[in-house]
């Protein structure tokens, strides 16, 4: 099993701190560095940053935001930071969700599956550097009736193949996942669970293709904290799982409270979504179990850490992706070390 880290967002204060973080995971042999987007901070802008100033851990989008871009500009963006990096980067999408995608970018949040295999197969053809036409539900290139032909990337990429990850959560999405793409980002994962919550779909998926399991890379991304009091550690991450499971969209479409619902916590889910929905954030971090948190986090110390560590490739997990907390950046490099410590305690590193 490999380690990867996940920066989050950028411009949450910890700016200079996730550099410095990115290149430590660098120094210590991480396999690859994530960052994210939502309504802020760009993703390929900061991976830009981070790959100019690392020598050999890979940069991935976790995630570039579908309705943010037409496909065609995700292939190009793809193909310059390939090539910047000199083969490091790594390609992950996502739908986002109904709020981010109708209310910061316009863009109606439906059929996501349909949508999403389109947006892979425009992508994977353009990236490929063939003439680029396509006639789907959703995309026509080039449009009818008009000046546009079919045009080819003129930028080569590092790579032939550029790694393209999913991020998914519920079961359909997950087989279409295992189905069209090379890896899956998760959230959330409780390696008690996996097989129910993720792998199964991911493998029924790649069976529909004709593929198995083999080099298809599971990809959760797990917070970490290094310490002795295993509760106190869980409960800095309560306003976080709350957010998530309360409060990341709308009552009716919160993938994230369906997951917790679906690891045995339905109730518990509906009531962290009731409190934090009618404004009551404390009440909501206070509602969420401490199993909840301490199965989807990496919390202790190095040897209970590679404890939980074992469980996750057990489980099926090819790259652990790690999201070191501590209120300092020293907090934060030690989580690292910490990291790469319990791996080898683990018998799991490579």
């Amino acid at each position: 099993m490999r380690l990867g880290i996940n920066l989050g967002y950028w411009g949450a204060g910890m700016d200079s701190d996730n550099l410095a973080v990115a290149q430590e995971a660098d120094r210590l042999g991480y396999d690859v560095c994530w960052a994210a987007e939502a309504y802020g901070s760009d993703a390929p802008t900061v991976l830009s940053w981070v790959a100019a100033q690392t020598e050999s851990i890979d940069v991935g989008s976790a995630i570039l935001q579908i309705p943010a871009r037409q496909p065609a500009m995700t292939a190009m963006t793809a193909a310059t930071l390939d090539s910047l990096s000199g083969g490091r980067f790594r390609l992950g999408l996502g739908v986002s969700g109904p709020q981010v995608s109708e209310g910061w970018y316009g863009v109606k949040f439906d059929k996501p599956l349909a949508r999403t295999r389109e947006y892979v197969e425009i992508v994977r053809r353009a990236m490929s550097r063939e003439r680029l036409s396509y006639e789907g539900a959703h995309w026509t290139l080039p449009l009818p009736g008009g000046p546009g032909k079919p045009l080819k990337l003129t930028v080569h990429p590092e790579r032939e193949h550029i790694p393209l990850y999913i991020a998914a959560i519920g079961p359909k999405n997950l087989e279409q996942t295992g189905e069209i793409a090379d890896g899956a980002l998760l959230i959330f994962p409780s390696a008690a669970h996996l097989e129910e919550t993720a792998i199964s779909h991911l493998r029924a998926g790649r069976a529909k293709a004709g593929l198995t399991m083999e080099g298809f890379d599971v990809c959760p991304t797990v917070p970490l904290a290094v310490g002795e009091d295993v509760h106190a550690l869980a409960d800095t991450f309560r306003p976080y799982t709350a957010l998530y499971v309360g409060g990341m969209g709308s009552r009716s479409q919160n993938f994230y409270n369906r997951l917790a619902g679906s690891m045995g916590y339905e109730k518990e889910a509906a009531e962290i979504q009731d409190k934090y929905l009618s404004g009551d954030k404390d009440g909501a971090a206070a509602a969420v179990p401490h199993q909840l948190i301490d199965s989807t986090t990496l919390l202790g110390t190095a040897d209970r850490i590679a404890d939980r560590m074992r469980e996750y490739a057990a489980a099926g997990v090819t790259t652990l992706t790690l999201a070191p907390a501590g209120f300092t950046l020293d907090e934060r490099l030690n989580a690292l070390r910490v990291g790469t410590q319990a791996l080898e305690r683990a018998g799991l590193a490579s």
